[in-house]
């Protein structure tokens, strides 16, 4: 357990079973006791809240553990991923993968983090090079300045792409934008 006194941002600390990283903290001298003004970031629903701690208040500090998988299948409803360093296979729930998995396919390298043995969120890499499945032509007036078309990518997502680019087509993705880079 660490003291109120001992909580410093950038630290992970566990409430009520949620985990929460310290953004900023202050501590307020004021009529009456002093205590801790703290900003904190939930982990799970990236909600950002407000607590105050008092000096006799204890928090658990949580050490997460960074590990690298790649991602082999989905498994019934869950993802399952191969961890690299220990080769043991990793299931991932829906939950946790969330929108990311417009841009899973079989061999994609993720970062993990992990809390204990359960798998805490993933974080793709930011450029992919992925094939064009299928794309759809313009329904716009076609200009100089707007010359694009929605492609459908081999992992379902779609994207915006210039005209010139077709299916079969191998293009770079910026996975954090899901935005077209450059084909390859």
């Amino acid at each position: 357990m660490t003291v109120q006194t001992q909580i410093t941002p950038g630290m992970v600390i566990s409430l009520k079973g949620d985990l929460f990283r310290v953004d900023s903290c202050v501590k307020v001298s004021a009529k009456g006791p002093s205590f801790i003004k703290s900003k904190l970031k939930n982990l799970i629903t990236e909600e950002v809240v407000e607590k105050n701690f008092k000096p006799t208040d204890k928090v658990e500090e949580v050490f997460l553990d960074e590990r690298q998988l790649e991602y082999l299948y989905l498994e019934d409803k869950n993802y399952l991923f191969l961890d690299i360093d220990n080769l043991e296979q990793v299931s991932v729930s829906p939950s946790v993968v969330g929108q990311k998995v417009d841009f899973l396919k079989e061999g994609v390298e993720v970062k993990t983090v992990f809390y204990g043995r359960t798998v805490f969120s993933i974080e793709l890499p930011q450029f992919l090079e992925l094939m064009i499945a299928k794309t759809e032509e313009s329904k716009e007036k076609i200009t100089v300045s707007n010359a694009t078309k929605i492609a459908t990518l081999e992992t379902g997502a779609k994207v915006q792409v210039p005209l010139f680019v077709d299916v079969g087509d191998i293009i770079k993705v910026d996975t954090k934008n899901s935005e077209y880079i450059q084909r390859i």
